[in-house]
């Protein structure tokens, strides 16, 4: 099997992003990790108003890059409570929040000074 390559991930990434602000996703945000982060080259940081809307944007990600020819997730947590999903994708992980967790856990101050996607392109 081929490597992937990074051109081919961040396309990817980009793929994610649409998805979720598609489904009215919030402060939708890419951070470029891998510098720090040895499990992982991407997060993507998005976040819902309520539950169904986490659960939409999650669901629309996952038939959305599955559609263009993106991975499968590797595994995904948190759709018992849908107040954080996390889904795996291997080289890159997205971060589903309802509000209220987004702004308790403020994942986002921790990337501040990576590389964000917009920055990559």
């Amino acid at each position: 099997m081929a490597r992937t390559t990074d051109n081919e991930i961040r396309d990817w990434v980009s793929i994610v992003v649409d998805a979720a602000e598609d489904k009215l996703g919030q402060d939708t945000n890419a951070y470029m990790v891998g510098e720090i982060l040895s499990i992982t080259d991407w997060f993507v940081v998005t976040s819902g108003n309520n539950s169904r809307q986490v659960r939409a944007i999650s669901d629309n990600i996952e038939e959305v890059l599955a559609a263009s020819g993106g991975p499968k997730p590797v595994r995904i947590e948190g759709r018992d409570t849908m107040t954080w999903v996390l889904m795996d994708y291997g080289s890159f992980v997205v971060h589903i929040f309802d509000a209220d967790n987004r702004e308790y856990y403020d994942i986002d101050r921790l990337w501040r000074d990576v590389p964000t996607l917009e920055a990559t392109v």
